[in-house]
């Protein structure tokens, strides 16, 4: 082999010798490796299902504050209002009592009046305007009564509509709040009624007093009448001709 007498050539000669030397080196061989490759294909199955169940659990977390949401929901129907306007209209019809209201004071003084005994001083006239007044208060009383009832029959159609509305409500509740809220109402509504109830009785137990305190009281005038008679004095019958 003939010497190479250039430094130079010399170099890039050993260079590119070194460089053929090289190539078959640099050259990269893919191996396959079965046990890698599957355990990163589970790795990987286990981080999806990882995924999966974080997924499952917000999908579960948002369901549940929908229904917490639902359950707070307030109910949209309210009867309430109408309720009280039911109760206003039968405390007024009961304030709209004649003569003797719903007042101890009013009845304390009219039992000293009008039912209280009295002395034999009084004179027919008085006791026949007492009687007459106590006929009055307990005819009155009577027509209170009546006026009542009315009030409270006319109240059977707003209950109705009420208790409709409620119902339909109570069964269209989207949550626990709606549903207690319906409840409640009825409640009130029923509680509306048995404040009619206990409104009618007191109406009628009311006439029902004063009139049987009227019939307690008439015979007592009727004892000073015969007092009054017979303490009048000596009894003259007047003549009467038998035949003319």
């Amino acid at each position: 082999m003939p010497r190479i007498r250039n430094p130079l050539l010399a170099s890039v000669a050993a260079a590119l010798v070194l460089g053929g030397a090289t190539a078959p080196a640099r050259a990269q061989v893919i191996v396959f490796d079965p046990p890698t490759y599957a355990q990163n294909v589970l790795t990987a199955a286990r981080e999806l299902m990882q995924i999966q169940h974080e997924v499952t659990a917000l999908q579960n977390q948002a369901q549940m504050l929908i229904n917490q949401a639902h359950n707070l929901a307030s109910l949209p129907t309210s009867v309430l209002n109408l309720l009280q306007q039911d109760l206003t209209r039968t405390q007024q019809l009961l304030a709209e009592a004649q003569h003797i209201t719903y007042d101890t004071g009013q009845i304390n003084l009219a039992f000293q009046t009008q039912y209280g005994t009295t002395s034999l001083s009084t004179t027919n006239q008085q006791l026949v305007a007492r009687a007459q007044q106590r006929w009055q208060i307990s005819l009155g009383a009577y027509q209170d009564s009546l006026n009542v009832q009315a009030g409270v029959v006319g109240n059977l159609t707003n209950t109705q509509s009420q208790m409709s509305s409620l119902v339909a409500a109570s069964q269209n509740a989207s949550g626990a709040l709606q549903a207690a809220q319906a409840g409640n109402q009825l409640l009130a509504l029923i509680a509306k009624e048995l404040g009619d109830l206990i409104a009618v009785q007191a109406a009628q137990g009311r006439a029902q007093s004063l009139s049987a305190a009227d019939k307690a009281t008439a015979p007592a005038d009727a004892q000073i009448l015969s007092s009054q008679f017979l303490t009048a004095g000596t009894y003259s019958p007047p003549s009467v001709a038998m035949f003319h």
